[in-house]
C-alpha cells in the first residue's frame, strides 16, 4: 500500500521510539533482517540512528517493520475517544457470555488500578445508544482482548465473532479458562486457568502479561510512566512506583517525565523513599 506522507510520519516515529529504546546490537541485527543500512561510526543517540537508518525504507517494508517492533498500524480512520475508554490507558475488550457479567465487571475494576480501561459490554452501553455500534467501536479500538471461557462460550451469538474482529485486527487475543478450553484459532493463543482464582488475580496475571507482550510492552510502559506521574495520594505513588518495577522496555523520554512527576506532583515527591527509588530505577535502566 502506498502511505500518505503523515502515515508515514507516524510508522516512522513509533518504530524510531521502539527501535531507539532496545539495545545497539538489537537494533543492528533488526535493521540487517529488514535489509536497511547500519553503520559503526554513529555519534548521536539510538532514536536519532534509528530514525535515519529507515528514512529511506519503502512503505511496504515500514509497515513490516512496524508489525515487527509491536505496532499495529490501521489507515482506516476511528473514532479517535470513545467515551468508554479511561484518557490515557491501555484498552482492552472483555468479551464473555451475559450470565458472567458480574465476574466481568469485578476484572474491569481491578485492571482499571493497572491503568488498563477495559470495555464490558453490559457496563459500559449506555440505554440509549446502539448496542451493537458501540461493541464495534470498542473493537475497532481496543488494543488487545480477552476471553472469559465459560462453558457454552462458544454456543453464544456474539463471543466468536469479537474474537475473530480482534483477530483480523491483528491485536493480541487471550482467554481465560472457566471449564472450556480454548478452541479453534483462539487455540494457538495464550490461555490462563481461571478456575478457582480470583478477579484480581487474573487482572494481576493479565498486567504481567501485557507488561512483557512484544505486542503490548511499549504501550503499557508509556501508560505506566503516566500513571506515576497522576498519582493523587502517597499510598498511590509508591503502588504505581511499584509498577514501574514491571517495565521490560525503557525509553529515552521517561527519565524526564518521571522527575517532572517528582519535581510538580507533591503526592509523588512527599511519597516516603519514592523519589529516591526514581532515581534508582532511572540509574539501573542507564547501566542496562
Amino acid at each position: 500500500m502506498a502511505l500518505k506522507a503523515s502515515e508515514k510520519a507516524t510508522l516512522m516515529k513509533e518504530i524510531g521510539k521502539r527501535l531507539g529504546a532496545e539495545e545497539w546490537p538489537f537494533i543492528d541485527a533488526t535493521l540487517n533482517a529488514f535489509s536497511l543500512p547500519t553503520t559503526d561510526g554513529w555519534e548521536g543517540n539510538a532514536l536519532s540512528y534509528a530514525l535515519q537508518m529507515i528514512s529511506r525504507a519503502e512503505d511496504q517494508t515500514l509497515l513490516e517493520l512496524a508489525e515487527h517492533v509491536g505496532f499495529q498500524f490501521d489507515s482506516k480512520p476511528i473514532r479517535v475517544d470513545p467515551p468508554f475508554w479511561r484518557s490515557g490507558m491501555f484498552r482492552l475488550f472483555i468479551t464473555h457470555l451475559s450470565a458472567h457479567k458480574v465476574f466481568a465487571a469485578e476484572l474491569q475494576s481491578h485492571l482499571h488500578s493497572y491503568g488498563i480501561s477495559s470495555f464490558v459490554a453490559h457496563n459500559d452501553i449506555e440505554p440509549t445508544k446502539v448496542w451493537q455500534n458501540e461493541i464495534e467501536t470498542a473493537l475497532s479500538t481496543c488494543e488487545t482482548l480477552v476471553a472469559l471461557l465459560h462453558p457454552e462460550f462458544h454456543k453464544s451469538n456474539w463471543t466468536d465473532q469479537e474474537i475473530g474482529y480482534a483477530m483480523g485486527r491483528g491485536v493480541p487475543v487471550y482467554s481465560v479458562r472457566f471449564g472450556q478450553d480454548p478452541y479453534g484459532f483462539i487455540g494457538r493463543f495464550q490461555a490462563f486457568t481461571g478456575v478457582s482464582k480470583t478477579s484480581l488475580s487474573i487482572a494481576t496475571e493479565l498486567f504481567d502479561t501485557l507488561c512483557k507482550g512484544k505486542q503490548t510492552q511499549h504501550r503499557m510502559a508509556d501508560v505506566l510512566v503516566d500513571l506515576f506521574a497522576g498519582s493523587v495520594s502517597f499510598k498511590d505513588a509508591k503502588t504505581n512506583m511499584g509498577y514501574l518495577n514491571s517495565l521490560t522496555v525503557w525509553a529515552s523520554s521517561y527519565p524526564a517525565r518521571l522527575r517532572s512527576a517528582v519535581k510538580h506532583n507533591d503526592q509523588v515527591s512527599g511519597s516516603f523513599g519514592v523519589p529516591e527509588r526514581v532515581e534508582a530505577l532511572i540509574k539501573k535502566w542507564k547501566r542496562a
